[in-house]
């Protein structure tokens, strides 16, 4: 049994693993429109946790403490305000025994997974706003506080909040139901929780917050759902085990994109020996399950990226003319100036940086991105103008907010100073 003294640690480690799992099967149970009251069920469940564990010592189960603990707590909330009358047929003891039973149902391994996806469409639903649909997710189905999703985006409490409540209030409204859509409706839905997904991984990998270059918890957390959503026989689509192996692709890396200080180290640079092997053998999985059907996504593309990266034994080995080949098909089917970007990269290694350099400069809509004016920066310093590279690693420092971002910027900015005598 662990000691007492553990047990602050591991209620906040089942608060992060098990708050989004509790309240989805919560929530399946009062309804939707009780949300609240299912989080804040949640909550004095890992209160009553921290409270009585180091007194009593840690359960040997603690999982299934919390889940009881929480189901008894539903059961209160039930018998005060007498909504058994909703649930059940009748009020009466037998009624209330088989009412209990049932709610056990909504605690088995399978139920929780089906109450995760009900939930997850329901927060990805299109009468919410995108902005709010993340949001959602983070709060109810990862377990992060409203300040732990305030730093990830780099916005207020206050932000969050307005996005939280106005999102409950269409829940409150009866305008979504908790289930997972059917019929025609599935492939949009499903393509609003995919994107979700998508870009709750992304903020994980690309990280806004200053000082965390990599938030690792949202990566997990977007990969978690997303392996939920292959696993349902009636979601299992192509394009999600795309994402998938996408995810597991750019997540194999994670050791390799920083060093010990914390600094970026450039994929030309990366040791690929740390690349997480098990994770790529994941990630080919899912994409050789994602090849099944005629769907070509973003993602498959975006995933055929990352395995081009993952073949090559080293940077010097990339087929960077694949790799091009890819982006374009990704920019004559997904056009956006920020694939345009990525692609003018793999340019650059298939036709040299004046090439790049021309493709870059033809680019709208960038002028406050910061890697829009670093790859300028680096192509002006390759085709010999380091006035021009200087200036735009200046612009770009003033549009990153990251640290280690900013470290890199500098480093390069004094490569070129030092070797044209620049002041």
């Amino acid at each position: 049994m662990p000691t007492p003294p553990d047990s602050r640690h591991l209620v906040d480690h089942l608060f992060r693993h098990e708050a989004g799992r509790m309240v989805a099967a919560l929530t399946r149970l009062l309804g939707f429109d009780r949300l609240e009251v299912a989080e804040d069920i949640v909550q004095e469940t890992m209160i009553q946790a921290l409270k009585s564990w180091p007194l009593a010592g840690i359960p040997e189960q603690p999982s299934a403490w919390l889940y009881r603990v929480a189901k008894n707590k539903a059961l209160d909330a039930l018998r005060r305000e007498k909504t058994l009358r909703q649930i059940g047929e009748a009020w009466t003891d037998n009624g209330f025994v088989q009412t209990e039973e049932a709610m056990d149902h909504f605690f088995f391994e399978d139920e929780i997974t089906d109450s995760q996806l009900r939930m997850l469409f329901a927060c990805c639903h299109p009468s919410i706003a995108f902005e709010s649909q993340v949001t959602m997710c983070l709060k109810i189905l990862c377990g992060l506080s409203v300040r732990e999703i305030a730093n990830a985006f780099l916005t207020s409490d206050e932000t969050i909040t307005k996005r939280l409540y106005r999102a409950k209030e269409k829940i409150r409204s009866g305008e979504i139901r908790l289930e997972v859509p059917q019929g025609t409706q599935l492939p949009a839905r499903l393509d609003a929780v995919l994107n979700s997904l998508y870009l709750l991984f992304n903020e994980g990998y690309n990280s806004s917050h200053p000082d965390e270059l990599i938030r690792r918890d949202l990566c997990l957390e977007a990969m978690r759902l997303c392996l939920l959503v292959t696993q349902h026989p009636k979601l299992e689509a192509p394009e999600a085990h795309a994402l998938l192996a996408l995810m597991c692709f750019q997540a194999a890396r994670f050791d390799a994109r920083t060093d010990g200080t914390g600094a970026i180290v450039l994929l030309k640079d990366q040791d690929r020996t740390t690349w997480s092997r098990p994770l790529l053998d994941r990630a080919g999985h899912h994409l050789a399950q994602s090849a099944r059907g005629d769907t070509l996504s973003r993602y498959h593309l975006e995933a055929a990226i990352a395995c081009q990266h993952a073949l090559a034994p080293r940077y010097e080995a990339t087929n960077w003319p694949v790799i091009l080949q890819y982006y374009d098909a990704l920019l004559e089917q997904y056009p956006s100036p920020v694939v345009a970007l990525s692609r003018a990269v793999a340019l650059w290694e298939v036709e040299g940086p004046l090439e790049a350099l021309i493709a870059v400069l033809r680019l709208e809509g960038l002028e406050t991105n910061q890697y829009y004016h670093t790859l300028l920066a680096d192509l002006y310093q390759q085709t010999g103008q380091a006035d021009r590279a200087r200036a735009h690693y200046d612009r770009a420092l003033g549009l990153t907010s990251s640290a280690a971002e900013k470290q890199l910027i500098e480093k390069k900015k004094r490569r070129i100073e030092e070797r044209n005598g620049l002041n």
